[in-house]
C-alpha cells in the first residue's frame, strides 16, 4: 500500500513539475511577442516546446534542424537570459531537434493547457524531465518560415474581371476551390508587368487558407533561389528540400528569374515532380509562355505547359476605367469621371502604375484638402506623364475626336456642313494646330484639302466656344490632355 502512495505521489509531483513549467514558458512567449513582434515570434518561435530540464540546463525542442538552427543562431543568448530570469537555477538552453520516437508525448508550450495553480504560489521545484512535443494535425497555415506573406489587399473580391483577364481569373478561382484538378497542375499564368498575375495568386492563397486545411508557400523565383543558395552554405540542403515538398500548395512568381540560374532550375524542377506526383497544386506565374522562356531547360518548360497555361491580355480602356472606379469608391474620394478618363486614356500598359497615379491623385486630396480636377492631376502627376510623352499627329487627333463625338472618321475631311461634324472638325483643326507643328496649309491639306484660312476660322471659333461654354471648353481640354501623350 506504501508503495502504491509513493507511485500516486510521484505522479503528482511530476504533474505539479510540468504546470509550473507550463507557467513559466507562457510567461517568456508573451515576452518574446512583445520584444520580437506576433508575425516574428509566429514564424521562428511558436514550434517551441519544453524538453527536460539538468541540473541549471533546460532543453527546448524545435520540429526541424533548420528552424533549430536559426532560432540557436537569432535567439539562443536571449532565451537564456529570460529562462535565468524565470528560474534562477536555470543557466543554459540547449536546443534540439524533437525525438522521432516522441510522437505520442504531450505536448509543454505555450499551448497547453494552463493549470489551475494560482501563480503567487507556485514555485520552482526540482524540474522533471519533460517529454518532447505531439505533433499536431496541420491547419490552414502560410508557411512564413519559408515564404513570403501574402498580401490581405489581393483577393478575388478586389480583383477587377474583365475580357483581358477572365480566363486566367477563372482557372485561378478553380485552383483555389479544388487544388490539384486534373488539368489544372501546374497552374501557369503569364502576362506583362503589372496585369495582375501575382494579384492572382495572392488571392488563390487567402482563398485556400480560408476554406481548406492546407498549408501555402509563396515566394518569388528570386527568393526561391536565394534560399537555396543559403542552404547550401548552411549545408541544410536536406532541410530546405523537406520544407518545400511538405505544403500542400507551393506558388512561384516571376520565374523568368530562374533563367540562366542552371542549378536553381534543377532543383525547382525536382521539387516541381516531388509535389506533383504526391498530388499537390502548383502554381507559376512568368512574363511569357513557358514555350517562350528560352533559356529554361527544355524539361522544365515542358512540365510547366502539361497543365491549365492562362495568359492575361493587355488592359482594354473600359477594364481600365472599371479599375479606377473600384479603387476610387473603395478610397470615400470624389474623382471626376473625366480624370478617371484621363488616366485610363493616358497610362495604358500597366495597372500597377495606373493605380499608383490614382493613390498619387488621392493622397493629394487627402493631405491638401482639395478637389481632384484635370488641373490638379496634371501638375500632380507631371513626371508620369511626362514620361509617356510622345508626338501627337493630326491622323491621331482626327482619330480621337471623331471616336468623342460619335462621327466617322472620314467626316474630318469630308465635305459635309452639317453642325453636327462641322464642329468636331473645328475642334481637330484647333488641336492640331495646339499639339503639332504643322503649317496652317499643312493641316488644311489633311481636312480635305481645304484653305488655310478655313483652319484660321477653325481656330478662332473653337477658342471663342471655348470662353462662352464651360462645358465645351472641358471636352476640348479633355481630348487635349489625352492626346499630350
Amino acid at each position: 500500500m506504501t508503495g502504491g502512495l509513493e507511485g500516486y505521489d510521484a505522479v503528482a509531483e511530476a504533474n505539479a513539475q510540468k504546470s509550473v513549467l507550463a507557467i513559466h514558458w507562457s510567461r517568456i512567449c508573451e515576452r518574446l511577442k512583445v520584444e520580437v513582434g506576433e508575425v516574428e515570434y509566429r514564424t521562428w518561435l511558436r514550434q517551441i516546446t519544453v524538453g527536460p530540464v539538468d541540473e541549471d540546463e533546460i532543453t527546448l525542442y524545435l520540429p526541424t534542424r533548420f528552424l533549430r538552427d536559426w532560432v540557436r543562431g537569432q535567439y539562443g543568448d536571449r532565451l537564456g537570459t529570460l529562462w535565468n530570469a524565470e528560474v534562477p537555477a536555470i543557466r543554459r538552453v540547449e536546443l534540439q531537434v524533437a525525438r522521432p520516437d516522441a510522437a505520442s508525448a504531450e505536448p509543454v508550450g505555450e499551448d497547453a493547457p494552463t493549470p489551475d495553480i494560482p501563480v503567487a504560489h507556485a514555485r520552482p521545484p526540482a524540474l522533471a524531465a519533460a517529454p518532447a512535443p505531439v505533433e499536431e494535425p496541420r491547419q490552414a497555415e502560410v508557411r512564413s518560415d519559408l515564404a513570403a506573406p501574402l498580401d490581405p489587399r489581393f483577393t478575388f473580391d478586389t480583383f477587377v474581371v474583365g475580357k483581358p483577364n477572365e480566363f486566367a481569373y477563372a482557372c485561378a478561382r478553380r485552383v483555389a476551390e479544388r487544388p490539384s484538378s486534373p488539368g489544372f497542375n501546374p497552374l501557369f499564368l503569364y502576362g506583362g508587368v503589372g496585369l495582375g498575375k501575382t494579384h492572382l495568386m495572392h488571392a488563390i492563397g487567402a482563398e485556400l487558407l480560408r476554406e481548406g486545411r492546407v498549408s501555402v508557400a509563396y515566394m518569388s523565383a528570386e527568393k526561391f533561389m536565394y534560399r537555396f543558395i543559403a542552404a547550401i552554405r548552411s549545408q541544410s540542403t536536406m532541410e530546405f528540400k523537406e520544407q518545400l515538398r511538405s505544403v500542400d500548395v507551393l506558388m512561384i512568381d516571376d520565374l523568368q528569374f530562374l533563367i540562366g540560374k542552371d542549378n536553381t532550375q534543377e532543383e525547382f524542377f525536382h521539387t516541381f515532380n516531388a509535389l506533383v506526383d504526391a498530388g499537390r497544386q502548383i502554381v507559376v506565374s512568368a512574363d511569357k509562355s513557358p514555350s517562350d522562356l528560352s533559356g529554361l531547360e527544355d524539361r522544365l518548360r515542358t512540365r510547366l505547359g502539361c497543365g491549365m497555361v492562362a495568359d492575361i491580355h493587355a488592359t482594354t480602356f473600359e477594364l481600365r476605367i472599371s479599375i479606377l472606379e473600384a479603387k476610387a469608391t473603395a478610397s470615400g474620394v470624389m474623382v471626376p469621371a473625366k480624370v478617371l478618363e484621363f488616366l485610363a486614356h493616358k497610362i495604358t500598359s500597366n495597372v500597377r502604375e495606373l493605380e499608383g497615379a490614382l493613390n498619387r491623385l488621392i493622397a493629394h486630396a487627402n493631405l491638401f484638402g482639395r478637389p481632384v480636377t484635370l488641373e490638379a492631376t496634371q501638375d500632380v502627376l507631371h513626371d508620369i506623364l511626362k514620361a509617356h510623352d510622345r508626338r501627337v499627329t493630326i491622323e491621331e487627333i482626327q482619330r480621337k475626336v471623331a471616336e468623342h463625338w460619335n462621327i466617322r472618321l472620314t467626316d474630318m475631311s469630308s465635305a459635309r456642313r452639317a453642325r453636327a461634324v462641322a464642329r468636331p472638325r473645328q475642334v481637330a483643326m484647333y488641336l492640331a494646330k495646339q499639339l503639332t507643328s504643322r503649317s496652317l496649309p499643312e493641316i488644311g491639306r489633311k481636312f480635305g484639302n481645304r484653305d488655310h484660312t478655313t483652319v484660321m476660322h477653325a481656330v478662332s471659333r473653337v477658342t471663342e466656344l471655348m470662353e462662352q461654354d464651360p462645358a465645351f471648353a472641358e471636352d476640348v481640354e479633355l481630348l487635349r490632355r489625352m492626346l499630350e501623350s
